[in-house]
């Protein structure tokens, strides 16, 4: 078993390997549940969001050439992904593409009303499928909190569901802070029935 201090983190722009596509390799296994209505096909997912990553925004976890893990932290002012209709449209199709463009963009770059001072916003914290459980979304999440000047930090709507995730931030000493409800026709579709925003503040 590999362990946090065996892998390399730093800033995706910076990684001196190819790590877009990796990124949206890993991005389709991880949230091809969301995006079903848009295509099935984990391979056409991929295709089709590896442009939206800014790259400056996010820090990858290395295993030589390899992407173990990402995550992006941003100033709570900037936007960590951007989608373009242009592919989007171009591996859905029009209909498709351009619904997703309109939809995920609400999702995605939803700005924070009034964000606070000296807070950084963690999000889509990933890991490859053959990294699980070896300590690179750890390994991510560590490396900002050490070299990122934020004396706060937050983690947006994580799902009830995903326990793993939700124990690791708690490790990492994360708290919750607020949880939002699904509605019940949400909850029934999604399976989830909260999602859980937690927060740290550095000593």
């Amino acid at each position: 078993m590999k362990y946090s201090g065996a892998f390399e983190v730093v800033r995706a722009d910076r990684a001196g390997v190819e790590v877009r596509n990796q990124m949206a390799e890993i991005f389709a296994d991880g949230f091809s549940q969301w995006l079903t209505y848009f295509s099935k096909d984990r391979d056409v997912i991929a295709k089709a969001f590896a442009h939206m990553f800014v790259l400056d925004q996010f820090y990858v976890a290395l295993d030589g050439d390899r992407v173990a893990a990402f995550g992006a932290c941003t100033d709570c002012q900037s936007f960590s992904l951007e989608l373009r209709s242009a592919p989007l449209r171009r591996h859905l199709g029009w209909f498709k593409g351009s619904m997703a463009a309109l939809i995920l963009k609400r999702e995605f770059q939803k700005p924070f009303v009034a964000p606070p001072a000296e807070t950084g916003s963690i999000e889509f914290i990933c890991s490859a499928l053959s990294f699980r459980g070896q300590g690179a979304a750890s390994a991510v999440i560590t490396h900002m909190l050490v070299h990122l000047p934020y004396r706060n930090y937050l983690i947006e709507e994580v799902a009830d569901t995903n326990v793993p995730a939700i124990r690791l931030y708690e490790k990492l000493g994360f708290t919750e802070y607020k949880r939002k409800s699904l509605s019940p026709r949400q909850a029934r579709i999604s399976g989830i029935n909260h999602m859980v925003s937690l927060c740290l503040e550095k000593a």
